[in-house]
């Protein structure tokens, strides 16, 4: 069957628009400074974690033990002017290689462009996972099988992508009212999450997911949720130099990556990212943040978002269910084994 000319010239536009974001990355590279490059330990097969991090150094702790336990053999990280210790943490860490930079984290794609170009130089051929500091990755298996066991499995599906939605945490009460303390367990201060209310659609160009709900759009954006922020990641991808994600984690060039769905009926395999978000940091951050006005496109939109969350809210619903296992979390439909067994 013959290609029709406008599914030929949306082909031609995502190639152009892949290899512009591409050399975003390129030219930002100079705004990225080495703190301490440990990249000649990465090995072939070694998993590679990704992320860009500003004052993070209370969730670190847990955020890269966590990881590590999974199976991630390095850390490639981007501190951009963390001033509570992140930099000297993550120095120090034997297996994590870092880049500091002042730069704007908006301009930079929040974060990607940076990210883009060490994945570019370091990440091809490698799985890749790319997560923020406060999202932690758990699939089927988590707890008994490694990424590795994982990644195997997807290579010999000839799947170079695994998607994940984002799993909103939070306590009972306020938000502000439950200390955390850095090396501790995050599920613990936030166990409950919205078990319901997800809207899931299929965007196109690109074909990737779009994915809302959760505590955010219930709370925040109910009088206008398609303003709320997505949920639908895919984190983690056997990295080719000639890739690069679009918006944030969301969706990623060439498209064919962004297919982590089934079309013929089947379940797909895919986890969560537990999104520990809503730590009692949250309330003095999102005052920060709403001056800052780096972290949306259009940050004044969102004031009433960042007015809500200084106000130190709290969450939790009579809908809301406790944080258990992973067989609970995939009988209500949040993850998939889709065939992983």
């Amino acid at each position: 069957m013959a290609t029709a000319p406008a599914d030929l010239l949306a082909a031609y536009r995502l190639r152009w628009k892949r290899r512009r974001l591409l050399g975003r990355a390129y030219a930002r590279r100079h705004e990225l400074t080495t703190r301490i490059d440990r990249t000649t330990a990465i090995r072939k097969g070694d998993i590679l974690g990704f992320s860009t991090v500003r004052n993070e150094a209370v969730r670190l702790p847990w955020f890269l033990d966590h990881h590590r336990r999974l199976g991630v053999t390095h850390f490639l990280i981007v501190d951009n002017g963390s001033d509570d210790g992140t930099t000297d943490l993550l120095a120090a860490q034997p297996d994590v290689s870092l880049w500091v930079t002042q730069a704007s984290y908006k301009a930079s794609r929040f974060g990607m462009d940076w990210l883009t170009w060490l994945q570019m130089r370091h990440g091809h051929g490698h799985w890749c996972l790319t997560v923020d500091a406060d999202e932690l990755l758990i699939y089927p298996y988590w707890d008994s099988r490694d990424l590795r066991a994982l990644t195997h499995w997807l290579d010999a599906q000839n799947r170079p992508m695994f998607g994940a939605m984002m799993l909103d945490l939070y306590p009972k009460g306020p938000v502000g009212d439950h200390p955390y303390h850095a090396g501790d367990d995050p599920l613990a201060a936030l166990p409950w999450f919205d078990p319901s209310g997800y809207g899931i659609r299929i965007q196109q160009p690109m074909g990737n997911l779009w994915v809302q709900g959760g505590p955010r759009t219930r709370m925040f954006f109910g009088a206008e949720p398609r303003r709320a922020p997505t949920l639908n990641k895919v984190p983690l991808v056997k990295w080719h130099w000639r890739y690069a994600y679009v918006n944030s984690t969301h969706s990623l060039l060439p498209p064919r990556l962004n297919r982590i769905y089934a079309t013929d009926g089947s379940e797909a395999p895919s986890g969560l990212l537990l999104h520990t978000k809503f730590l009692h940091t949250v309330v003095e951050r999102a005052r920060i943040e709403q001056v800052r006005g780096e972290h949306f496109s259009n940050s004044a939109q969102y004031d009433r978002y960042y007015d809500a969350l200084g106000e130190n809210p709290d969450l939790w619903s009579p809908h809301s269910r406790r944080l258990t296992t992973w067989r609970a979390l995939e009988s209500l439909g949040l993850m998939s084994r889709g065939g992983w067994v």
